[in-house]
């Protein structure tokens, strides 16, 4: 039996947080012990966490105040492993070393963080490439959520490809939800199924949300409906573009849902409308549901997921023209929804836990 640690900033409801308590729960039913340790206990998840696992809060509201607050940590528990997520979590855990921290330590970036962190001017830039050169040479392993995230990651540290690992999020097999919930998010449409479309995620702005809503506009069907599920900085100026498009009558902002189950299996059909994404998990739910998909090309995840227009149509990103067709033609066609639910099973917690154990037997 293995002490994990799995380091993030918090336990807010995005899909990174989702990933690594599905991770944690995994581990645990393997036999090993696992504990979060956040730069603060906050978030949607937080009770989740608090349920299952050990949770240790290092209180810092900045990340220079992490290394000493993480020292310690490491220093009182000593885990056997710890996983890092997201930057700059990934350069600040790997320096632990220099603290004498023996255990192995895996950093996993879950973005695209080129695209992320594009215009934020270039000394920041440069902060960002010189951390992950230096920091990622200092950790046992590395690992990114897909294709697209190793690569980028790769070029911005200037390391080989083959010093990376894929490792898919995890997306765990839900029980169906009961008659009483899908009673009660069905009457939240407020129409009857047909021209149900749902999206799922934080409001910010690499997920285009805007984009969606002007494709959507042009749906005609009066019964059409669109359902945000997900709350986020966004979410504002989206309800008053909705206004500005005259459909504000058919946009549903359902609010954050912690399992948002229910909402697939009452949806015809799941839009992402993203700019950039490392591998997004919604898709992945969406599949698993038998929920036909529809998604904007953007890098990377969904063409891996989707398997380049197999398992759910592609658009360019930024076109409202291209995703309203795609969105009107998925409402018209057939889906095998067995087939769909079959493709989900490839991005099992099973596997992905498998591959991080792997790792660690490799590097002990």
């Amino acid at each position: 039996m293995r002490l994990i640690s799995i380091l993030l900033p918090d336990l807010r409801g995005g899909g990174a947080e989702r990933v690594n308590l599905d991770l944690a729960h995994e581990f645990s039913r393997q036999g090993h012990k696992v504990e979060f340790v956040l730069m603060q206990a906050r978030g949607e998840f937080l009770a989740e966490a608090q349920g299952a696992f050990s949770v240790t809060d290092l209180n810092c509201r900045r990340a220079r105040d992490l290394p000493r607050a993480l020292m310690r940590y490491l220093r009182h528990h000593r885990p056997d492993a710890l996983l890092a997520a997201m930057w700059p979590l990934t350069v600040i855990a790997p320096m632990m070393r220099f603290a004498g921290y023996r255990g192995r330590i895996i950093v996993s970036e879950h973005g695209m963080l080129s695209a992320q962190y594009n215009g934020w001017g270039w000394a920041h830039r440069l902060a960002l490439r010189g951390s992950m050169a230096l920091a990622y040479r200092l950790a046992h392993a590395r690992t990114g959520v897909s294709e697209g995230v190793v690569e980028d990651i790769a070029v911005l540290s200037s390391l080989a490809r083959s010093m990376f690992k894929v490792v898919h999020n995890p997306v765990p097999v839900r029980s169906p939800p009961n008659t009483q919930a899908l009673r009660n998010i069905d009457t939240m449409w407020t129409t009857p199924s047909g021209a149900r479309i749902l999206t799922v995620g934080s409001m910010k702005s690499e997920k285009n949300h805007a984009l969606l809503l002007r494709a959507f506009a042009t749906i005609k069907p009066l019964n059409s409906r669109l359902m945000f599920v997900g709350t986020g900085p966004g979410e504002a100026s989206l309800r008053v573009l909705a206004v500005e498009l005259k459909i504000a009558d058919r946009v549903i902002f359902a609010g954050f849902h912690r399992d948002p189950t229910p909402f697939y299996h009452t949806a015809d059909l799941f839009v992402l409308s993203s700019d950039s994404e490392g591998l997004p998990t919604v898709l992945i739910e969406a599949l698993a549901c038998g929920t036909p998909v529809v998604s904007t090309n953007c890098p990377s995840g969904p063409a891996e997921i989707l398997e380049n227009g197999r398992w759910g149509c592609l658009t360019p990103v930024g076109d409202a023209d291209a995703l309203a067709e795609a969105m009107r033609a998925s409402l018209e066609d057939y889906h095998d929804t067995a087939a769909l639910k079959r493709r989900a099973s490839d991005f099992s917690p099973e596997i992905a836990a498998r591959k991080y154990l792997e790792l660690l037997d490799r590097l002990c």
